[in-house]
């Protein structure tokens, strides 16, 4: 049996920019962070007692004799790359719902790679479970994905991560003072808006938009250095880092119709009244969780503020996608 731990992440700036239609041609980079919150993949050869040779458990659980026969598409997918002649059975497990912003479903495919692999008795790289999973979800899956929730899960940690051309990949590990970064930490607040959405069809139009947002997506791109500058700074005003978190929200919820909504508009303005620097909305848009940047005494009226929805702490975690348990399977 095998156990896979593959963190979430929370993504600061640069988002669009890592979708391929635009990297291929523009290059692009993101800020990002995993945090404290994991899928979890067990997963076996299942024994050949059984009338089906698959077995899938998440939020429902699927039997099957074959791989096509496997509804979850990302299940169904990885198999098939692997290229899975035994049967096996899988279980997903999540500190946190999926469809909501913080990149769980290329989590899993992660999670599912490199649980596969170590079923096969196969180490490999974080830079192959990463290329690996963009091509299960943007090739095979042909989902509307960008690159860097896949890259942010394989590898963990605070990271500028930056693309261009086909499958390529540069990680530049953030170099903060602690101090800096336990201050970054403390001013960031996480609400889930209890909104789930499939953020495939929201990126569609996006994508479809790119051309068309090419000044702002640049923009967006150069606030990732802008956001580096302030953190590197020796005279850091780390409220600076949430007065540009404000500016990449104002920018994104311009680039499709779909990313924002009433609802979403009016938890941000409200947070903004009760004290927030500033804040996005996480993923693709049309729900799930937002990041605010608040300082720590006005936290409090934000959360009164926001009581409705649930206050989620968090830390940052530096380890990416790990085998967290391992036990080599009898032989039938």
């Amino acid at each position: 049996m095998i156990i896979s731990r593959t963190p979430f992440r929370i993504s600061f700036f640069g988002g669009g920019t890592d979708y391929p239609v635009w990297y291929n041609e523009h290059g692009g980079a993101v800020l990002a962070t995993t945090i404290d919150k994991y899928c979890y993949i067990t997963c076996r050869y299942l024994p050949p007692f059984f009338e089906h040779k698959y077995r899938i458990i998440y939020s429902k659980m699927e039997q099957s004799q074959d791989i096509d026969g496997i509804q979850h598409p990302s299940v169904r997918a990885t198999l098939k790359f692997m290229g899975n002649q035994r049967g096996v059975e899988i279980h997903h497990d999540a500190d946190l719902p999926a469809r909501t912003g913080l990149g769980s479903s290329s989590s899993f495919t992660v999670g599912m790679l490199n649980a596969l692999y170590a079923l096969d008795g196969k180490m490999v790289t974080k830079q192959q479970l990463a290329l690996d999973a963009i091509h299960v979800e943007q090739d095979i899956i042909k989902e509307n994905v960008g690159s860097q929730d896949q890259t942010c899960a394989a590898f963990g940690g605070f990271n500028k991560i930056e693309f261009g051309g086909e499958k390529k990949i540069l990680i530049s590990p953030m170099t903060l003072r602690p101090a800096v970064c336990r201050d970054l930490q403390d001013h960031l607040m996480l609400f889930y808006t209890g909104i789930s959405r499939f953020a495939s069809e929201i990126a569609a139009e996006q994508i479809k938009k790119t051309p068309d947002n090419t000044n702002e997506l640049n923009q967006m791109r150069q606030f990732v250095d802008d956001a580096i500058g302030i953190l590197n700074s020796q005279d850091t005003d780390i409220v600076d880092f949430g007065k540009l978190l404000h500016e990449t929200w104002k920018i994104k919820r311009t680039l499709s119709s779909k990313i924002s909504t009433p609802e979403i508009d009016l938890i941000y303005n409200d947070a903004i009244d009760a004290g927030a620097v500033g804040g996005k909305l996480l993923g693709a848009g049309g729900g799930g969780f937002m990041l605010f940047f608040v300082e720590p005494h006005k936290q409090p009226a934000v959360r009164k503020k926001l009581n409705n929805l649930l206050h989620v702490p968090f830390k940052f975690e530096n380890q990416g996608s790990q085998i967290v348990y391992y036990a080599p399977a009898d032989n039938y």
